[in-house]
């Protein structure tokens, strides 16, 4: 039996968590939930789990619910805590993280801005304290599965696949006036705004970059992206003699936390298998990267290294939530994550750091925002 605190349990992945863990009685059970504000749906949830950990990130007023980052890292250091899902949004993942690690608990990361942020402080503490950090996302759920039994020295390169997002055929003059509902309209996936507009954009490509090269320890320049409209084929792993590994399954989010949750167990559940036959065809194409520039944009960050990874995706978050208020245009958003960067002096990335350079970025962000708006 493991006990399992789930931080973001209102949300897209949190609540898919919860629903694996109630497919699994016999192994998974709830010890802590935290959410944003949600809460009301996270009353529900620890009713329906027999839950009495709870947290809040901020107040909600009359809800008598624990809040604040102190509240979070407390969940995750919990004596009855056995392993520490982090899927909430942002760089508000890294602190209860970081304590998880240092109190000995395995970790299943959804939030790509821990290892995008700081990986190079993440790690090394997994390291030193011997605990597992298993990914939530599919991509590095997959290149987990297939590198098990394998060096890293024996590994050419990780392909990470992309399906290319609502705009996959688009080139770069067609895309200067969409709408926050087009970019919304993913052919694969539903997620949350801001995940959804990093799809559009291929940003989240970037970071799964950045994130595959701390978990794995390659090089930013030995990690490819590649379109996969069929969203079958979840990652690839290319091996010195030759050899591809790929892992494959229906895009459902269910099956890489049910990996993350039981691994080193695989355990029958109730998702449909894929088979060969339902998709005789498979297809994979060149990403378009003068249409979509934000790859680059942050492999430049991960070449640079210290904070400047931090600096761009706080000005990512930054921007793209500024598209979905309709403050930016579509392609304003990888203009502003270009200027904070440029800006950005890179400095060794501790945890003050990190969390300076964080909210460093975020204000010029806005500040270039709102040049752009007046321009």
């Amino acid at each position: 039996m493991k006990r399992v605190v789930v931080l973001g349990s209102t949300g897209s992945i949190g609540t898919q968590t919860l629903d694996v863990i109630a497919q699994h009685p016999d192994e998974l059970r709830v010890v802590g939930l935290a959410a944003n504000r949600n809460a009301d749906l996270l009353r529900q949830q620890a009713e329906r789990f027999s839950v009495r950990h709870l947290a809040l990130y901020e107040e909600v007023p009359g809800s008598g619910i624990p809040f604040g980052m102190n509240a979070l890292v407390h969940l995750s250091t919990m004596d009855e805590a056995d392993i520490v899902v982090i899927s909430v949004a942002g760089v508000i993942g890294l602190m209860p993280t970081l304590a998880a690690i240092e109190a000995g608990k395995d970790v299943a990361l959804a939030s790509k801005e821990v290892l995008v942020s700081a990986g190079e402080v993440v790690m090394p503490l997994v390291r030193k304290h011997g605990v597992t950090l298993t990914p939530i996302d599919s991509e590095h759920s997959a290149l987990f599965q297939c590198l098990q039994g394998y060096r890293t020295d024996q590994v050419e390169s990780l392909i990470i696949t992309a399906s290319g997002g609502p705009f996959r055929s688009r080139i770069k003059s067609e895309l200067a006036d969409v709408s926050v509902e087009e970019a919304l309209n993913h052919p694969t996936w539903r997620m949350g705004g801001k995940i959804t507009i990093d799809s559009a954009t291929l940003m989240n490509k970037g970071l799964e970059a950045i994130e595959a090269r701390w978990l794995f320890n390659i090089d930013i320049d030995r990690i490819q992206v590649v379109v996969h409209p069929q969203s079958v084929v979840h990652s690839m792993v290319k091996f010195k003699d030759g050899s591809v590994l790929g892992q494959l399954g229906w895009p459902n989010m269910r099956l890489p936390i049910a990996y993350a949750l039981l691994y080193p167990d695989r355990i029958p559940n109730l998702l449909p298998p894929w088979n060969p036959t339902d998709t005789p065809t498979l297809t994979f194409e060149p990403v378009d990267e003068s249409t979509f520039e934000c790859i680059e944009i942050a492999r430049q960050s991960a070449r640079i290294g210290g904070t400047m990874p931090c600096a761009m995706n706080a000005a990512n978050e930054i921007a793209a939530n500024a598209f979905l208020k309709g403050e930016l245009k579509f392609l304003q958003i990888p203009e502003v994550i270009k200027l904070t960067i440029l800006e950005h002096r890179p400095t060794v990335p501790t945890l003050d750091n990190v969390l300076a350079t964080d909210e460093q970025a975020r204000q010029f962000a806005r500040k270039m925002i709102s040049r752009l708006q007046a321009s």
